[in-house]
Order: C-alpha cells, then sequence, then structure tokens
C-alpha cells in the first residue's frame, strides 16, 4: 500500500465535510478515552459548526480516495500557525499519518513560523509525535476540571 497524497481540503464540497467530521469525531472519542475527559469541544461540534470555523484544512488521502486524515490550522496575526486538530481515522492509527501531515505542512506550508498546539497531557501518542518531530513542550494548564493540557511549539528559525 503507497503512503496517502497530501492534499488541501475544500470543506465546501459535502463528502469532504463529512468525511472529515466523521474522522474528527472518531479520532476525539479515542483521546477523551485516553485523556479521561469526555468534554472536547469537538466531540459535540455538528457539521455546520465545524464547517463554519475559520480554518485551513490539509489531508491525508489513500490512492483509494480515502480520506485517512487531516490537520487544520489558523495564521495568527504575529504570522504564527497554532495547529487546531490533527486528526487520524482509527483505521489508519499507527501507519505514520499525523507524522506524514505534519512534516509536510512545517516543510512545505509554514517553513521557518512559529507553530503552536496542544493536546491532553495523558494523550501519549500525541505528546510523543510532538517532541519526536522537534515540537519544545511548554507548560500544561487546565482549563477544565480534571483535565491537563500539554502545549507545544516551534519556534522560527
Amino acid at each position: 500500500m503507497s503512503s496517502p497524497r497530501i492534499r488541501l481540503l475544500d470543506l465546501t464540497d459535502d463528502a469532504t465535510a463529512k468525511a472529515v467530521h466523521r474522522i474528527g469525531r472518531a479520532a476525539y472519542a479515542v483521546e477523551a478515552e485516553l485523556i479521561g475527559f469526555d468534554g472536547i469541544p469537538a466531540l459535540g461540534e455538528s457539521l455546520a459548526q465545524m464547517r463554519a470555523q475559520e480554518l485551513n484544512w490539509l489531508g491525508a488521502v489513500s490512492d483509494a480516495g480515502e480520506l485517512a486524515g487531516f490537520l487544520a490550522w489558523e495564521e495568527e496575526a504575529d504570522g504564527g500557525i497554532s495547529i487546531d486538530r490533527l486528526c487520524v481515522a482509527p483505521a489508519w492509527f499507527r501507519r505514520g499519518i499525523a507524522s506524514l501531515l505534519l512534516r509536510h505542512a512545517l516543510a512545505d506550508l509554514f517553513p521557518g513560523r512559529p507553530v503552536t498546539v496542544t493536546t491532553g497531557a495523558a494523550n501519549t501518542p500525541a505528546v510523543s509525535l510532538y517532541a519526536h518531530l522537534g515540537f519544545t513542550r511548554g507548560p500544561d494548564f487546565s482549563p477544565a476540571p480534571d483535565l491537563v493540557m500539554a502545549s507545544f511549539s516551534i519556534a522560527a528559525t
């Protein structure tokens, strides 16, 4: 099986938006289990609410046209990038999809720009991924009772 192709996603396309929404909910359900917190905002987000987010979307698409995962980000006023979501369809877990998406984004879409991301501190796969790709762990914070988030960043070069 060849590696999925990376391409920008257009959420005005109904099939694309539905696939992104489905994958996001499935991936966040797994994260909710990992971190012991089911209040992740994207879990309760409707398709319309997701589409209304002012985000840029990048996907990993198989040769058969199946969306394996996606990355969504916003551009900050200071030129930095804030990664809002990085989700992989559970059927594609442990195949390097998240790493493929992040490596592409860092090298081709925002080279030399500061990038920030957060994840549940107990989400060991995500914490390991960010550390492995050169992100520096910043302070943990708690936006809700019983939830600890880890922050990561890569400085501009």
